[in-house]
């Protein structure tokens, strides 16, 4: 039963991790109603270290983009500058995510992490996303590819990243979707981009809790992870090659309402004493 519900978290990590729609908040319902009978210590680690099978997915699906090790003339290696100087954009772009996270993030969790401020980052992203799109509508991209993207656009969408690390329910995909938008930045470039984030984000604060946990897992507790991320993995390589080919014809106000709705949904819930923690 413990390996079903840990899929059961895989498969929700891989639907909502990639849409700018809380994966946050759709944890927090998960496991309100589906809790693992597993302490509270790795049940913490779990939800977080599953994120790893949802990046391992952009790492297959982008790996020619994304690794700068090629073989040149008579089968040397050599590094790709492109790719370099868009891992100098991905790693500029994690900086203040990764500073304020490792210094701070047990207190942000204990501030925020409850059900009122995750349903309001919730709530106020929605708006802000249906607002600029509407903003944006007949508009021509300024950066239309991850090339044209220029060092302080990366800066600024970091800084949207940051408030995800801040606030739980802002979801780090739908701050830095809305932060590239505002910026003119066009919508597939806005997800790839944010797809590409996610790799040393993740990795990084995956590694961070499984470090203060002490890597000193219990064999069922190895079992429930891999099965998570397995979950997450193969699901999130259906849903990233899904949002790409939406957004060539949408845009993404239906997710800003699904935002408000799913805000709204976790407040009368809370009101209700349906939900007593996270």
């Amino acid at each position: 039963m413990e390996l079903l519900k840990a899929l059961l978290f895989g498969i929700v990590e891989g639907l909502t991790e990639w849409l700018p729609i809380s994966s946050t908040g759709h944890m927090i319902l998960l496991n309100e109603f589906v809790s693992l009978n597993e302490s509270a210590d790795f049940v913490s680690v779990f939800l977080v270290a599953v994120q790893l099978g949802a990046v391992l997915a952009v790492a297959v699906l982008y790996w020619k983009k994304l690794f700068p090790l090629r073989t040149g003339a008579g089968g040397k290696p050599v590094l790709e500058k492109k790719i370099l100087i868009l891992w100098g954009k991905i790693c500029l772009a994690c900086i203040p995510a990764a500073i304020v996270g490792v210094l701070f993030d047990s207190v942000f969790e204990a501030l925020f992490y409850h059900p009122v401020p995750v349903a309001a980052a919730l709530i106020v992203f929605g708006i802000a996303m249906i607002v600029i799109e509407r903003w944006n509508r007949g508009r021509e991209p300024v950066m239309k590819t991850i090339d044209d993207l220029t060092v302080p656009a990366v800066l600024i969408i970091g800084c949207f990243q940051l408030l995800a690390a801040v606030f739980p329910g802002t979801s780090r995909s739908g701050a830095t979707i809305v932060g590239a938008l505002l910026l003119g930045v066009s919508r597939k470039a806005a997800s790839e981009f944010t797809f590409y984030l996610a790799v040393p984000v993740m990795f990084g604060a995956s590694f961070l809790r499984m470090l203060q946990y002490g890597f000193q897992f219990t064999q069922m507790e190895l079992l429930i992870l891999l099965a998570g991320m397995a979950a997450a993995f193969l699901v999130s390589l259906a849903v990233i090659h899904a949002l790409l080919g939406y957004i060539r014809k949408h845009d993404f106000q239906v997710f800003g309402w699904y935002r408000i709705v799913l805000g709204g949904l976790i407040l009368l819930l809370n009101g209700a004493g349906l939900i007593s923690s996270l």
